[in-house]
């Protein structure tokens, strides 16, 4: 009887799959093994695509004549640096007494890849039978179902096309625009930033990513700050002073004047002097409640993090950069705290939805939220979770979303402390879909004094249902947690006797005025991005988008994927296009960036759209389910890099450029002053 052999994506995971086989294997250079079983593993990626010299001599000289360059068969080739365990792992694979091959890489387009490369290059052939383990955490449970359900390698051959496209066209992209736009402008850059050399670096996400960057760092440089003035009232209720703020409306005096800026405030202070003046004319200090609207809402909690997510959520709470974040959950899921981290989906599965009440109740073993995890499980809380939109199978594509496993706590002492900050936020989130919604009672009135009026609105937290368990227990995130988008609709701040007389309140009321102040405020420009809203903003490219047909049909397809948006930012800040505040998070360009936005700009500017860059990886995605071919994807791209790759040799925008760098210039030089 052959032997099974198991081959993961790195050495610590193998080492998980050896101890969830529980065979009592021997340790060996590379590979582990025993009686009926080898497990083996690869260090990340193995095998590479080949540069074009290596197809022939004459690319490595960057030359129009070699351009386009796209060749029929793409060649492959081992990783110096990791050629010995390559070795060993095509020795095992072709050993004549391996029968069955179970792939236990990544469970995702990535791990895919790696290991279809190795396969193809040791040429393993189809004498052996191969299975794809597909799992979301590395608990031995979760192990052993893997490799107990495993399916035919040829059911992910899709998945397997759209990793090789996706290589394949950065690849062409990268190669073709950067040698094109380099030989045609390379000079006119260096000249401009007074150094030796110059390489126009561009590529499919990565000018996209730069573009989105620069152009709103444009949009702040052009910002023109306006003043307003505000004109607000109070009244004192009990102890407390409740403010109210005076809006336009159509039988005010001010209806349809040029003097206003928006419906609740002056372009100038005087007019807004004017008003108070008007309403103390008549020497009464009341106002009449004139509308009285009270209602009770809920707030549901949020959905679960995907990565994304997450690491928008630890650049605001830790101020650590989406690729730290996405380490630090990787780390997790290898010491089987979390769930697989690369994911987008929000939501989890309806199988995984049946075994819930394992990962809540293995939480009851984690301090922070160990009364939380007990109390859900003793009122079997997680019972209707099935039914809620918390599981949706519909909106899951490879796995569902971040969530602790309940398993592997005694770990935790191993991680650092931000890595058990960033569990600790998985796990009150998790444990938030179980609990109820919070609710809140909110008031709106309106008083009217000389046909002016002031508009009061409230809302008053009265049950705290889920919001109870989103306390972190360190202090920072509580503290930056008050800029989260959700709490700057802040709550009033009443006690109870004032929000119970407010209540009370009817139409016809009349009540006494403190009388009135002007509050000036003034226009603010867009954010810049930080490292966190970058990535959602990658997430989420659709909404960058105008074209409304085109957003819904992009929807779940963003700006490059979970598993490389982090990877992307990375080198752009190394590449020296942007600069990454790590105290803030907050990114800007740098003066080179802006002049290789300038050179794709007007060369080839579709790369700087989120339309076109979120279609591609569109295209991905049908090819990886199998509604478009290899063949079809393939030859759009060609014919892209190709018309593309030609009309940045035919055509010379450097007069244009001139302009645009000397711009750029001006602009970097008075900042520096």
């Amino acid at each position: 009887m052959g032997k099974n052999l198991f081959i993961a994506e790195k050495p610590s995971v193998a080492k998980e799959f050896a101890n969830a086989l529980q065979l009592n294997m021997t340790s060996k250079d590379g590979y582990m093994e025993c009686d009926t079983a080898i497990v083996t593993w690869c260090v990340g990626h193995l095998v590479t695509m080949s540069y074009p010299e290596v197809y022939d001599e004459k690319y490595k000289k960057w030359s129009f004549d070699t351009l386009p360059f796209i060749p029929e068969d793409f060649k492959y080739e081992i990783i110096p640096s990791v050629k010995k365990q390559f070795n060993i792992v095509k020795g095992l694979l072709t050993r004549e007494d391996v029968e069955t091959i179970y792939v236990c890489t990544d469970s995702g387009r990535e791990g895919e890849y790696i290991y279809r490369l190795v396969d193809a290059m040791a040429g393993v052939g189809d004498s052996k039978k191969k299975r794809r383990v597909w799992i979301d955490s590395q608990t031995v449970e979760e192990i052993n179902r893997g490799i107990r359900e495993a399916k035919d390698l040829s059911e992910y051959d899709n998945l397997s096309a759209s990793a090789y496209l996706r290589a394949k066209e950065d690849y062409l992209m990268g190669i073709n625009f950067s040698r094109a736009l380099t030989l045609r402008y390379a000079y006119s850059v260096k000249s401009f930033l007074n150094r030796d050399k110059a390489v126009i670096s561009v590529g499919r996400v990565m000018s996209c990513v730069l573009g989105m960057i620069v152009e709103r760092e444009i949009e702040i440089r052009k910002f023109t700050e306006t003043p307003f003035y505000r004109v607000m009232t109070n009244f004192a209720a009990d102890d407390s002073k409740v403010n109210g703020e005076w809006r336009v409306y159509e039988k005010s005096k001010y209806a349809g004047s040029p003097k206003l800026y928006k419906e609740n405030g002056f372009l100038k202070k005087e007019d807004a002097e004017e008003l108070i003046k008007y309403l103390e004319g008549d020497d009464k200090d009341t106002a009449e409640v004139v509308e009285i609207e009270k209602k009770k809402e809920s707030k549901n909690p949020p959905l679960l993090y995907n990565l994304a997510e997450l690491q928008n959520e630890c650049s605001k709470l830790f101020k650590i950069s989406p690729d730290e974040t996405l380490n630090i959950i990787q780390e997790l899921y290898e010491k089987k705290l979390v769930t697989y981290p690369r994911t987008d989906a929000r939501v989890l599965s309806t199988a995984v939805a049946k075994e819930i009440h394992k990962n809540i109740g293995g939480l009851k073993n984690y301090p922070p939220v160990a009364d939380y995890a007990r109390f859900l499980i003793e009122k079997e809380a997680y019972k209707g979770i099935a039914k809620s939109k918390y599981v949706n199978d519909k909106q899951i594509t490879d796995h569902y979303a971040i969530i602790p496993t309940g398993q592997g706590l005694n770990n935790l002492s191993s991680v650092n402390e931000t890595a058990r900050k960033v569990y600790e936020v998985i796990a009150r989130r998790f444990l938030a879909i179980f609990l109820p919604p919070a609710s809140y009672v909110k008031l709106n009135f309106t008083l009217e004094k000389l046909s002016e009026r002031f508009f009061f609105s409230f809302r008053a937290l009265e049950k705290e249902g889920y919001l109870s368990v989103m306390n972190y227990s360190f202090a920072s995130a509580k503290e930056d947690k008050q800029d989260d988008k959700e709490d700057k609709e802040s709550d009033t701040k009443l006690s109870k006797e004032t929000l119970d007389k407010l209540c009370a309140l009817k139409k016809g009321n009349v009540l006494r005025l403190s009388g009135f102040e002007i509050k000036e405020g003034k226009t603010s420009p867009p954010k810049r991005y930080n490292s966190g809203s970058i990535i959602l903003a990658m997430e989420n490219a659709g909404q960058l988008i105008d074209d409304e047909d085109l957003r819904a049909q992009i929807k779940s397809s963003g700006i490059g994927t979970s598993a490389t948006r982090a990877e992307i930012l990375k080198k752009l800040i190394t590449i020296g296009y942007i600069n990454l505040n790590k105290k803030t998070q907050i990114l800007t360009p740098t003066q080179m960036g802006e002049m290789i936005y300038c050179v794709v700009k007007r060369s080839i500017p579709q790369l700087l759209r989120p339309k076109l860059t979120a279609s591609w990886e569109l295209g991905l995605t049908m090819v990886a389910d199998g509604s478009i071919t290899s063949e079809e994807y393939m030859g759009k791209l060609d014919d892209f890099v190709t018309k593309h790759t030609i009309d940045v040799r035919e055509k010379n925008y450097i007069n244009a450029l001139n302009a645009d760098y000397r711009a750029v210039s001006e602009f970097y030089k008075t900042k520096s002053k």
